[in-house]
């Protein structure tokens, strides 16, 4: 099978946004509790913070982690998380009815960004609560000081602003699973105000204004153009939710699930210019997608935990080696709209549906995901070149045309580097060409792909045999390369200029 992608230097979609490689912590299962924090692990920082999992975080090179929730954040008083640990009460957590010890807040979090080199993408309740305690979380973080809630900030043992600059209105305000769940008017409203105040408070932070959960929820498009119509003019990033599985077992319908991805970003950038239109207004809302992974795994699992215990493990999804081929084609998707979606947070970070795992008496280690991601978020940054495909496709009952290749090509200047990301969903070996107009290729610094594995097989503790392994199979001839991909195979190709 025979493929093609073209790319030229004067086609370019976007810089991108480094936020576009962030991810998502929240209270809930062991993401925090045994995940990120466990004072009593041999690892261990002072602060009670595995290093083992610092390290990894690391590895995958995220600029921004969203944070506290989720559905957890629509019941969270973030009061609870400040002054002193002992103090702290435990609340009921009705979102995932589990207990919520508090032990880990603001403070204790914004310390492990600085151990992780991220930054926080905090996000306020407008499912209990509302304007006030918004504005005062806003004077709390960032207001210099000479205030109760920025003196107060100080009396806990943080002398200077956290400087937080991107902020959540809320969680998933359309769904009716929320605490505090609203109709779009409502929302809308309440959205308008709260982004007022806060930004009186710090008029230099960005907001992200909540879209729907997923593109099948029923008021999906009108929940946009209602909410918008309140609040555009105070507001920065739309949010976008979405989560994929193979709950057919239909390889080809599951790879072809990014194509659902592209459709939903470009119903949402439709509707943020239509409002814009409506408004004769010469702002462009960006979009933020600031929830999108694969979840399906642990769905049947999570039936039988026990409510009302401390950090039990929930949506714990073991990833298997078909899931990197769809993380691939979802990773290509979001870099294709880098003009709009700014910010991307994978959810979750560590063992809730996440890339890393831990064990509370042993190590923590890569899923299968972790690698597509990780070579994305490191190699994926400077320009996005605008792809032309030439490839065979497949029908699926979504898609009448699916391409076989799946591609994009990114150039780094500063770098001098010039790399592209593939997957081919064939089954057969696709040799594959790039023409690179306008770009001289020196060498080949790297070629690996992710291929030759079960397609259920899975990454463990101890045994993390799916990793991508170096190529051989190319050519280069100044502005051409050609490519030997595997079947079903995640590629990454890093040519020097």
């Amino acid at each position: 099978m025979k493929s093609k992608l073209v790319v030229s230097h004067i086609n370019k979609i976007s810089e991108v946004d480094p936020r576009l490689y962030g991810s998502f912590i929240e209270h809930m299962g062991r993401a925090v509790y045994g995940g990120i924090y466990q004072p009593n692990h041999p690892t261990a920082n002072k602060d009670g913070f595995r290093k083992d999992v610092i390290e990894l975080v690391k590895e995958l090179n995220i600029p921004l982690v969203r944070y506290p929730g989720g559905n957890f954040l629509s019941g969270y008083n973030w009061e609870d998380g400040v002054g002193p640990v002992e103090e702290r009460p435990k609340r009921l957590d009705l979102a995932w009815k589990t207990l919520e010890t508090n032990e880990v807040g603001l403070h204790e979090f914004y310390e492990w960004t600085k151990e992780t080199q991220t930054e926080i993408n905090m996000a306020v309740n407008l499912g209990t609560r509302g304007i006030d305690a918004a504005r005062n979380l806003v004077e709390y973080c960032n207001f210099e000081g000479g205030t109760y809630w920025s003196d107060l900030r100080k009396k806990n043992g943080h002398d200077e602003p956290f400087g937080i600059k991107t902020w959540c209105l809320g969680n998933e305000m359309d769904g009716p699973w929320q605490i505090g769940h609203k109709t779009a008017d409502e929302y809308g409203r309440l959205a308008e105000e709260t982004a007022k105040a806060m930004k009186l408070v710090d008029d230099s932070i960005e907001l992200v204004l909540c879209g729907s959960s997923n593109s099948q929820m029923p008021t999906f498009g009108e929940w946009e153009l209602t909410v918008l119509d309140h609040a555009y003019e105070y507001i920065d990033y739309l949010s976008l939710h979405q989560y994929y599985g193979n709950h057919k077992n239909d390889l080809q319908h599951y790879l072809a699930r990014s194509l659902d991805m592209d459709e939903f970003i470009q119903g949402v950038v439709a509707i943020c210019d239509a409002i814009k239109a409506k408004k004769h207004s010469k702002k462009t809302i960006h979009l933020s997608f600031d929830e999108w992974n694969i979840w399906y795994h642990s769905n049947e699992r999570d039936k039988a935990v026990k409510p009302w215990q401390v950090a039990p493990p929930l949506l714990e999804d073991v990833y298997n080696f078909e899931d990197t081929l769809l993380l691939g084609c979802l990773l290509i998707t979001l870099l294709k709209h880098a003009d709009r979606v700014k910010i991307g947070c994978l959810a979750q970070l560590v063992n809730v549906i996440a890339p890393i795992m831990t064990n509370d008496d042993g190590g923590a280690w890569r899923q299968t995901i972790f690698y597509p991601f990780a070579q994305v978020s490191n190699y994926g940054r400077g320009q996005v070149l605008r792809p032309m495909i030439e490839s065979d496709t497949y029908a699926t009952e979504d898609f009448a045309e699916v391409p076989y290749l799946e591609s994009i090509a990114v150039v780094n200047e500063e770098a001098n580097e010039l790399v592209i990301f593939a997957v081919n969903r064939s089954e057969e070996k696709m040799d594959f060409t790039a023409e690179l107009n306008g770009y001289q290729i020196k060498a080949v610094k790297e070629f690996t792909e992710l291929a030759g594995f079960d397609l259920k097989a899975v990454n463990e503790e101890g045994n993390g045999a799916i990793k991508p392994t170096p190529s051989t199979n190319y050519q280069i001839n100044e502005t051409q390369l050609t490519a030997a991909f595997a079947p079903l195979s995640w590629n990454m190709i890093r040519c020097e200029l």
